[in-house]
């Protein structure tokens, strides 16, 4: 197999705008992700898919691979499309750019279930642990059959019961595999579906597109930054040990 692990990388994010860049106990959050990155596959299969000319020069800088984009991507699956176009995978692995301590274990895990099933998109999850977690509308929750196929996945709390209480719940990490094709579908599109835009989620295009999803459990380690005060649980989290 000929895998490649892209990361979509973007300067202007509207919760916390330079967030690639910014500094977590020495290194820059993409250098972190592509650090991890590189324990999974060689320096030579991993890029990094940006429109910012800060972050390409940081990445040149470091000796992280580039590629250029539009600065027109809706998503970062789209940025990943754009970026495929200069790429021979057989298929595509997505290591979203603000997982500083991202699990090489994880990545491996979600790149062996789509080795076994190619047809399908993987996408990883991991239980939530606390009701903060649940209520919150940027952790994306998961709701799977038994078989582990995606039925639904949103910002509200789901599952709950009818007094909305907290029970047993998954959220998904951000490690998505996906052969050529289906992101040809994905990114040729060319707008958001239906409820991806409802949701913010981009996962849901594909689902909407008529593509099964399989949700593969993963480890509990990664602390996703999505806005400045995560830098700071991050940090903690490396000093700590992970």
């Amino acid at each position: 197999m000929n895998p490649k692990i892209v990361i979509p990388a973007r300067y202007q994010s509207t919760r916390f705008p330079g967030k690639p860049l910014v500094d977590i106990a020495g290194k820059s959050l993409i250098q972190r992700v592509w650090d991890r990155c590189c324990q999974v596959l060689s320096y030579s299969d991993v890029y990094i898919a940006t429109d910012d000319e800060k972050i390409r020069n940081h990445c040149n800088e470091h000796k992280m691979q580039v590629i250029m984009t539009p600065n027109t991507c809706l998503t970062g699956t789209d940025r990943i499309y754009e970026a495929s176009k200069n790429l021979d995978a057989d298929f595509i692995v997505n290591v979203q750019g603000d997982e500083p301590l991202i699990s090489p274990n994880d990545i491996i895990k979600v790149i062996d279930a789509h080795n076994r099933q190619r047809e399908y998109v993987h996408c990883g999850m991991c239980p939530i642990r606390s009701e903060e977690d649940f209520r919150n509308p940027s952790v994306p929750k998961v709701v799977t059959k038994d078989n582990g196929k995606l039925m639904y996945i949103s910002r509200a709390p789901i599952p709950t019961d009818k007094n909305l209480s907290f029970g047993q719940a998954m959220k998904q990490v951000c490690i998505y595999a996906f052969e050529k094709a289906a992101l040809d579908d994905f990114g040729e599109s060319n707008c958001k579906a239906r409820l991806e835009s409802i949701e913010d989620i981009e996962i849901l295009r594909f689902f909407e597109l008529g593509y099964d999803i399989e949700m593969i459990e993963v480890s509990e380690s990664s602390i996703a930054v999505d806005f400045p005060e995560d830098v700071t649980r991050v940090i903690e989290a490396i000093k700590s040990g992970e």
